[in-house]
């Protein structure tokens, strides 16, 4: 079940103006043709186009001006996160709501931050993700209610950016040198921004703290 709140406006107020015109994100284009297909069955909605990556995101929405952008979170290149930031710039009138499988406390907190007006999880059932999509376009903001939850106890991310920036890296396999020399800090400088993410995290290497901070959306 979806939840909505802080929001203004209900989905059945205001004048008739035809359906509301989406633009889906997803890498994936049996993904994005699945979603698409689906919300075309409803007499409301209309998808007025697609994109395939975060980049291609705002290009879209500048073209098409949608009312409602369907946005996944992990893409290559381009994030989620940071195409919502794109899209909003591109088409300020435009609403963002979250749909991805990974359902992370962080990347909730992250999303809402950037500006998305809601967040849930692709395995939600076709009529909640209409009325989901409605209901942002509203101007109400929709939250899985099992996510919120998780984000209420979870608390806000603990790592900085730059930490947050290491761990990345230091997930991929690189060496504290090959760190610091992308990063542009000395060797020394990214082995305490690593510690000091291995303690935040409550792991016993830096592996291991990149893969807690991946699955909780931290990254």
């Amino acid at each position: 079940m979806v939840t909505a709140a802080d929001g203004e406006g209900s989905a059945g107020n205001g004048p008739e103006r035809g359906p509301i015109r989406l633009l889906i994100v997803d890498d994936q284009a049996l993904v994005r043709g699945a979603l698409g297909a689906l919300l075309e069955l409803e007499p409301d909605l209309s998808v007025a186009g697609y994109a395939g990556d975060g980049a291609e995101a705002a290009e879209r929405a500048a073209q098409l001006r949608p009312d409602v952008c369907l946005m996944d979170i992990q893409m290559p290149g381009v994030d989620g996160i940071a195409a919502t930031r794109a899209v909003l710039a591109a088409h300020a009138a435009t609403r963002v709501l979250i749909v991805t499988t990974f359902a992370r406390p962080g990347y909730l907190r992250a999303a809402l931050d950037a500006g998305a007006g809601g967040f849930i999880v692709k395995d939600a059932p076709p009529e909640q993700l209409a009325d989901a999509v409605r209901r942002v376009h509203a101007g109400m903001r929709v939250v899985d209610p099992a996510l919120a939850e998780a984000s209420l106890f979870e608390g806000a991310n603990p790592l900085t950016e730059r930490e947050q920036q290491v761990l990345r890296l230091a997930g991929e396999g690189r060496t504290a040198a090959e760190i610091a020399a992308e990063v542009f800090l000395s060797p020394g400088t990214v082995r305490n921004h690593l510690s000091s993410a291995i303690g935040k995290t409550g792991a016993v290497n830096r592996a291991q703290a990149a893969r807690i901070a991946a699955d909780k959306g931290w990254l």
